[in-house]
């Protein structure tokens, strides 16, 4: 639904020097600096009232009232029974409540657990009546992290952007994550029957690529070509303005709603309140009026139809086809790994979305936009091509750059070409993403020991970070390496998480990690504590419970950045939170948890690379693809 925009500065960690609120406030004061000097220059003293006037304008931003009535109606139906938000709710549409309600963070953490269930562990949440600073920037911190586990684009929104409820920051996030909800069934994964929209199997792999918007898109084509509506449906606004879209649509799919004068009718408006009402009679809810149909909202046209959707999609049966459809999905743990580089990926803040990691990075624009991300610099642009690509050699060309700069930094690859990449040869890519991952993980990890001057921090490093926090606080857990099985339990890393912040740990809700649903329970909190913290963590319960070694390495690593970089700021007495695997939040406690330079100068030693040895986790793509590979171009 609707998008965001803050201030956004080229330099990555410049910008994560700043809190938006800052960004806002020296934007506007270097465009009056600047027109300051060209009315100095030129003499046109007039000019600098009327562009202080512009200055103002392009800082203030509008909100759709309409979008605002449709998400609190939203808000208010599936979460008007939540045990601690129901003193609260309903919220009147009328007034500002929706975002003096969101200031503490409760409603949001809720609204994400709305729309994907278990995101967050509830009893990781403060819930008191009144809260105290760091308390709400504890669940806003917790926000944020979990918003971009499930999708969200957070990258120029800030924790105090939500203390101070900026209305078109807060309807933005509040969008994305209905919208998140709203399109969750749109895929062959969730509805197996959407293999009806194609014709042949090949189509197949490009319905699996597409974005859930596209999907809709394409579901709506599907029933208006049966209903012999000529026209297509290319977007959720001008095309669906006249309502005869939705006339034909619902007429399809609930003939025994329909009426004759939907279609008969001249005025637009008049059309969009019958094809409300006939949507009404399919208990469709109304979260829009006649009136946004008829002005092409966006926004809220996208929600309608997944509505509808969701009521009544229309689609076959069919045993043979679902089957197919079924066959098609990846195993789990290959779609656990898609999600996890999915989201990390949409995470860096590049300029494209990714839906489907193994269809879209394919004509590689997507992996050079994160190399370069990852390390700046690195790719030469003008031997890239943008998408889109229509000739085969150009998307050779894009991964085959991807593979020299992979080379560059050290990746294992060995016997790969671009021609894997376009081929989509899904284990190369996990392998590939795993590394690249990896790789930003570190850097981002010597990029802070850098104020130190020490050296590369290690895997190894890592491991004997984590054992040697426990130890200081006396407790006794220790770890061998990250695929030690005693990690399933939880305790391990709960006991890291107190030793790095002493309050951040609720001991009383902590399980023995004995039995199945007790290392659920406490896999589940971990994740939810360690975004509370501030890290950005990508993996689910089941990895801890299963000790998948690489998600493992990721949040000791993450816990430890946020350490290394508390330490950081403890010693320059400067906070500066940083947008990388993890978002510190230095007010978001007040006890000192670290040693500031003890901290920093505990470690040592030269990169290594770690031995992922069980066969599903290949960092090594060897020449086994040999077998498998299309004639490749250098």
């Amino acid at each position: 639904m609707s998008s965001y925009m803050g201030v956004h500065v080229s330099d990555q960690w410049l910008q994560s020097q700043f809190m938006q609120v800052e960004l806002r406030s020296l934007k506007s004061k270097a465009y009056l600096n600047l027109q300051g000097r060209a009315t100095a220059k030129s003499g046109a003293s007039k000019q600098s009232s009327s562009f202080l006037k512009a200055t103002t304008t392009t800082l203030l931003h509008t909100i759709s009232e309409s979008e605002k009535a449709s998400y609190v109606a939203h808000i208010n139906s599936y979460l008007g029974d939540d045990p601690f938000l129901k003193q609260f709710l309903p919220i009147d549409p009328a007034t500002n409540d929706l975002f003096n309600l969101a200031k503490d963070g409760v409603l949001l953490c809720k609204l994400i657990n709305v729309a994907v269930p278990g995101t967050i562990d509830e009893r990781a949440i403060n819930t008191k009546r009144f809260l105290n600073p760091w308390e709400r920037n504890e669940n806003h911190t917790l926000c944020l992290n979990s918003a971009k586990a499930i999708g969200c684009t957070v990258v120029n929104i800030g924790t105090q952007d939500l203390v101070e409820g900026r209305p078109h920051l807060l309807l933005g996030l509040i969008s994305q994550i209905i919208k998140i909800q709203l399109l969750a069934d749109l895929s062959l994964k969730k509805t197996p029957q959407l293999v009806e929209l194609v014709d042949d199997n090949n189509d197949v792999e490009e319905l699996m690529g597409l974005a859930p918007e596209k999907v809709l898109l394409k579901w709506m084509n599907f029933h208006l070509k049966k209903a012999g509506y000529e026209k297509p449906v290319l977007n959720f606004s001008s095309d669906l303005k006249d309502g005869k879209a939705y006339a034909y649509l619902l007429n399809v799919l609930a003939p025994e709603h329909c009426s004759p004068s939907t279609l008969d009718t001249k005025d637009p408006k008049e059309r969009a309140k019958l094809v409300l009402d006939h949507a009404e009679r399919m208990d469709c809810r109304r979260y829009l009026k006649p009136e946004d149909i008829v002005e092409g909202s966006p926004n809220l046209n996208l929600a309608f139809v997944a509505q509808i959707f969701h009521q009544r999609n229309g689609l076959t049966t069919d045993s043979k086809k679902i089957s197919f459809a079924e066959m098609m999905t990846d195993d789990v743990q290959t779609s656990r790994e898609e999600r996890c580089f999915r989201l990390w990926i949409n995470s860096l803040g590049i300029v494209t979305y990714v839906n489907n990691v193994f269809e879209d990075v394919r004509n590689g624009w997507i992996l050079l936009e994160v190399l370069d991300k990852v390390s700046p610099g690195s790719v030469n642009w003008k031997h890239a091509s943008k998408p889109p690509i229509k000739m085969p050699f150009r998307k050779v060309e894009n991964c085959n750059q991807v593979v020299r700069i992979g080379r560059q930094l050290k990746f294992s690859l060995v016997n790969v070409a671009g021609n894997d990449i376009v081929q989509g040869n899904k284990k190369l890519l996990l392998a590939f993403l795993w590394q690249l991952m990896r790789y930003n993980m570190l850097q981002l990890l010597k990029n802070l020991r850098s104020h130190s001057q020490g050296k590369e921090i290690t895997d190894a490093d890592i491991l004997k970070w984590a054992n040697n926090k426990i130890k200081q606080t006396g407790r006794t857990s220790k770890i061998e390496n990250f695929k030690d099985k005693s990690l399933s339990s939880g305790i391990f890393f709960l006991e890291l998480l107190c030793a790095v912040e002493p309050r951040v740990v609720n001991w009383n809700l902590v399980t023995k990690g004995e039995s199945d649903e007790e290392k659920r329970l406490n896999a589940t909190y971990i994740i939810s504590v360690t975004r509370k913290l501030g890290c950005s963590i990508f993996l689910l319960p089941e990895d801890i419970m299963e000790v998948n070694q690489k998600m493992i390495l990721t949040l000791a690593a993450s816990i430890m950045y946020w350490s290394l970089q508390k330490a950081v700021e403890d010693v320059e007495s400067s906070p500066s939170p940083s947008n990388g695997i993890c978002t510190a939040t230095p007010d978001a406690s007040p006890a000192q948890s670290v040693s500031g330079e003890d901290e920093i100068s505990s470690l040592g030693g030269e990169v290594s690379y770690l031995n992922i040895d069980d066969d599903d986790s290949d960092t090594a793509v060897s020449s086994q693809l040999e077998n498998e590979k299309s004639p490749t171009v250098e």
